[in-house]
């Protein structure tokens, strides 16, 4: 992948890892494009990454995603990249809380339906532009879940499961479908109390575009490699450590 003169969408771009995605992306020669519903976040990330471009979205609700590809085909059709980066968590007892169905609703809409929605609105359009990628960002969850994440171990393993199916679909295509896999990385999901293992967002964004430049279908960042070994060879005890964290 050339770090240079790509255009490039992040959603979930305002903050963590999405932003620091920006930050040396744009960095590098790059057009960078983020997304969020929260415009005071997107005008605190153009603070801090002034050269971004922003676009107020709630990915998880269907007519703004088609709003988002029509606004990026008549402003900026010489998107190459697609980072389906955003997602949401709900920390929740799911017989407990009374309103668990209804956070699973949103949840799925916005880790797993909007990636993969998205994907088929600019398809066609990242298609027809220099060396087109779509990077699915999912985490090491995808092998051993959390007992406190009840619906976003799911959609990320749904979203692990989707990539490689779309990779073999796209195959004879001239297009690279990308999943890279994080750890836990310091970042505001954690509210300020990200276990004592966490990577900082430099770090796991630079190992993330090292494994691009090396052409890679699939990048496991930081420990994520260790946990899949360990999911496969010895589940239980895997289990246990990511669920005493």
């Amino acid at each position: 992948m050339a770090l240079q003169n790509n255009t490039i969408l992040i959603t979930g771009g305002s903050s963590g890892l999405g932003l620091e995605m920006a930050r040396q992306f744009t960095r590098t020669g790059n057009k960078v494009i983020v997304c969020s519903r929260s415009s005071e976040k997107l005008q605190q990330a153009r603070e801090v990454v002034p050269g971004i471009i922003t676009y107020v979205c709630d990915i998880s609700t269907e007519d703004e995603r088609r709003n988002l590809s029509r606004w990026i085909s008549e402003n900026h059709p010489e998107i190459n990249i697609l980072i389906n980066n955003a997602a949401i968590v709900h920390r929740i007892d799911f017989a407990d809380d009374s309103n668990s169905y209804e956070k699973s609703v949103k949840e799925i809409a916005t880790n797993l339906q909007a990636p993969i929605h998205l994907s088929k609105l600019l398809l066609s359009l990242l298609c027809i532009n220099p060396e087109p990628k779509i990077i699915n960002i999912t985490t090491g969850l995808v092998y051993v879940p959390r007992a406190d994440y009840p619906f976003y171990n799911a959609t990320k393993a749904a979203l692990h499961s989707f990539t490689q199916v779309l990779r073999n679909q796209l195959k004879n295509k001239p297009i690279q479908v990308i999943e890279v896999l994080f750890p836990v990385v310091d970042t505001p999901w954690h509210e300020g109390n990200a276990p004592k293992i966490a990577i900082t967002a430099e770090k796991a964004v630079n190992e993330m575009i090292r494994g691009l430049l090396a052409g890679k279908d699939e990048i496991k960042v930081g420990k994520v490699k260790l946990l899949y070994y360990l999911s496969r060879f010895a589940p239980n005890f895997a289990f246990k450590k990511i669920n005493s964290l």
